[in-house]
């Protein structure tokens, strides 16, 4: 892992949903690609990342809720608060977020703060080659805990 950066272990070429787009929307393309979570960008040119809807979140915040999907816009059940990493930052340094903050994913963004990849446990997993450090990571993020991000 010594000197591997983001870029190097992230899922690129991402499908990413606007924050009017219906919940229904992101739910069935999250569906068709069995994903866990749908970044937000402000718009398909610019690709600035504002927020990321999750499962979980479509979970608790629409069907526990209530909310009418085909009518809820991911604007009012997104996370905004989002901890993001830049293509050059060394991958130590998100699994070390990811591990503290329990996060499942974390996107990746470009000088200007476009979205440009996301890693995931997956990700983790599969591309570091690294098993003790892997098990660490989903270690940790697996653990109970009620101030977890979800995402």
């Amino acid at each position: 892992m010594r000197g591997k950066k983001c870029r190097d272990v992230m899922t690129k070429d991402l499908t990413c949903c606007l924050p009017k787009d219906t919940v229904n929307l992101a739910a069935q393309s999250m569906k068709a690609q069995d994903i866990g979570a749908m970044p937000v960008i402000d718009g398909h040119e610019t690709k600035k990342l504002v927020g990321i809807v999750t499962d979980r979140d479509l979970a608790l915040k629409v069907v526990a809720e209530g909310l009418d999907p085909r009518q809820t816009r991911l604007e009012e059940v997104m996370t905004r608060s989002l901890v993001m990493f830049r293509l050059q930052d060394d991958v130590q340094l998100a699994l070390d977020a990811m591990s503290q903050r329990q996060l499942r994913r974390i996107p990746v963004v470009d000088d200007q703060g476009r979205l440009v990849g996301i890693i995931a446990q997956a990700d983790v997993a599969t591309r570091l080659e690294e098993p003790e450090a892997t098990g660490k990571v989903v270690m940790q993020i697996s653990r109970p805990s009620k101030q977890a991000m979800a995402y």
